[in-house]
């Protein structure tokens, strides 16, 4: 059904299919899909059983208008914003810009939302169906960053079961600078202490940007440890990789997700993996789109995904897709659930190694077995 009327979908102004979609979700004119029910795509976060590891990313449900029948699409997780303390409009139209042949979006929205009170009031009054994460920011024009992240806090600690800091977008002038260590560190112990003073024990998320080095993935874990954040989401959208982009508008300036974000993504996935291992979660984002997408990104270290470029491009059974293509997948491996795949990528010297262990091994079991033939003869 998608695949028929995307042409016509595609003709229009990106964001306003987006708010048609909008719409459709909140009247119900969305599809229930069916999400095969099987053990192995079930997995765990925050302490919650899902049905299955792919969730919404923010920035789809920007207002917390639908995430029920999100839900109903048959999305493990949702979660809702950016949301900034006071409503805001965001940058100047166009913002958000269809790169069709290499499957990708530029978006420059700069978290354009209703604010925290209408958010919070529209929660309470539809309690969310499934586990629920809200993105928090700053306003662009605030004279203190981190108090707009504390009021986020203070907003929706008991409204969400996860909140997620970002940190990341390319979109809201200086965000990133939070990536700095002193940054970063006076953020996250002023939440931790807040977190104290509400007496709330509400999961943090951190979304990191995919354009950070080495030297910054080892600083950014240490943080995150050393202040009990539970998960970091990797990664935002990307300003940079437009070198290769056949799509006109890769000129035009913003966030470029999709799936030329695939390859670096799963390789910050991996940096950051080999630090944290299991003392702190990862969410995948960039390039989710299918079975072996989300195989890749849990392979590298994440253990859940989040996607929105990919139903943009392959409507909203995505996720049925993806379920059912990952059973297969898991089959194929032998394995009993898809936790069990996390952070298994072997690299080109580590197969070379086993091969060479697995050889070693068969030639001394037929050393054995022939000396064993021969006393017994």
């Amino acid at each position: 059904m998608f695949g028929k009327l995307r042409p016509l979908i595609f003709k229009l102004d990106p964001e306003l299919a987006h708010n048609l979609a909008i719409k459709a979700l909140k009247y119900n004119y969305a599809p229930s899909n069916k999400i095969p029910k099987n053990n192995c795509i079930e997995t765990e976060i925050f302490g919650k059983k899902i049905s299955n590891p792919v969730g919404l990313a923010a920035g789809f449900d920007k207002d917390a208008e639908v995430y029920n029948s999100l839900f109903k699409l048959g999305f493990g997780f949702v979660e809702v914003g950016t949301v900034t303390p006071l409503k805001q409009y965001g940058n100047p139209k166009p913002r958000v810009f269809r790169l069709e042949e290499d499957e990708a979006l530029i978006n420059r929205l700069g978290f354009n939302n209703s604010g925290a009170d209408i958010v919070s009031t529209r929660i309470k009054s539809n309690p969310p169906n499934g586990l629920f994460g809200i993105n928090i920011g700053p306003n662009k024009d605030t004279s203190n960053r981190v108090d707009d992240y504390l009021i986020g806090l203070r907003k929706f600690y008991n409204l969400a079961d996860y909140l997620t800091l970002n940190i990341s977008s390319p979109n809201t002038e200086n965000l990133r600078s939070f990536h700095n260590e002193n940054e970063l560190d006076e953020l996250l112990s002023k939440i931790e202490k807040e977190k104290k003073t509400l007496k709330t024990n509400v999961p943090i998320a951190v979304k990191v940007s995919p354009d950070i080095n080495e030297e910054d993935v080892e600083k950014i874990s240490e943080i995150l440890y050393q202040h009990n954040i539970s998960t970091v989401i990797i990664s935002n959208s990307t300003d940079k990789n437009r070198e290769n982009l056949k799509n006109i508008n890769k000129v035009e300036k913003g966030g470029l997700s999709g799936k030329p974000l695939e390859i670096k993504s799963n390789l910050l996935i991996n940096k950051f993996f080999k630090i944290l291992k299991t003392k702190i979660k990862i969410i995948g984002v960039g390039g989710v789109d299918s079975g072996k997408s989300v195989y890749e990104k849990i392979i590298n270290g994440a253990s859940l995904v989040q996607l929105y470029t990919g139903m943009v491009y392959q409507g909203p059974n995505i996720v049925s897709k993806i379920s059912n293509e990952l059973i297969e997948i898991i089959k194929n491996h032998g394995v009993k659930n898809i936790s069990e795949l996390v952070g298994t990528k072997k690299w080109p010297w580590l197969v070379t190694l086993e091969r060479l262990y697995n050889h070693i091994f068969y030639v001394e079991k037929m050393w054995i077995n022939r000396q064993n033939t021969s006393q017994g003869s």
